[in-house]
């Protein structure tokens, strides 16, 4: 958690200092609510097995209203799982980091419905024991996202806002003594609120 938070920082701190001049600014913080998401654990040879767990992950998020209809954003989250089935312990770690573009249509000036898609890459870090073994793995793959919401303008500088997404985060290969014996293949539908600030560099 402390490698996440101190990563958090350094990204949104650089792309605060990148988006130099630019104008519409926001930065913000995201929780997401799991329903479902799902991590596949298929040995080679032999049978699948799939977790499902209810929970929480936390996102901090970065980005600019290039015009009156789009909206470019840097989201960096974090969430994972850990349940025991069939004697097996399965402990994961997921750390996705997206670039994200929205659509959006202003309504009132308050209410901004929208639908975007995203595409970053995901860390994912795999911890499975057995009464025999114990395999331990991270990968570093290609994640991508689609997302349908609601935003609302509390007021000039605060925004509300919250949504549905399908994201898959990747595929995580476990290995001993060098074979490949297994893959975990991670993806989830959920729900997301959260609030950002709004400002502009000059």
């Amino acid at each position: 958690m402390k490698k996440f938070l101190a990563f958090a920082f350094l990204v949104l701190t650089s792309s605060a200092a990148l988006a130099d001049g630019w104008r519409d600014n926001y930065i913000g913080l995201r929780i997401h609510k799991n329903e479902n998401i799902a991590f596949t654990y298929d040995i080679h040879g032999g049978s699948d097995t799939t977790i499902r767990r209810d929970n929480f992950g936390l996102g901090a998020i970065v980005g600019n209203k290039l015009s009156e209809h789009v909206v470019i954003e840097f989201e960096t989250a974090y969430t994972g799982a850990e349940q025991r089935k069939y004697g097996t312990k399965y402990d994961y770690d997921i750390w996705a980091n997206m670039f994200n573009m929205y659509l959006t249509q202003e309504l009132e000036g308050a209410i901004s419905p929208y639908a975007g898609i995203g595409i970053g890459f995901a860390g994912i870090w795999g911890d499975i024991k057995t009464p025999a073994n114990h395999i331990s793995d991270s990968t570093f793959d290609l994640s991508y996202q689609a997302m349908i919401g609601i935003n609302f303008a509390l007021n000039e500088r605060i925004d509300f806002n919250m949504g549905l997404k399908y994201q898959y985060y990747g595929e995580i290969e476990h290995s001993k003594n060098g074979t490949e014996i297994a893959t975990t293949d991670v993806s989830g539908t959920e729900f997301y609120f959260g609030a950002t600030y709004k400002f502009d560099l000059k």
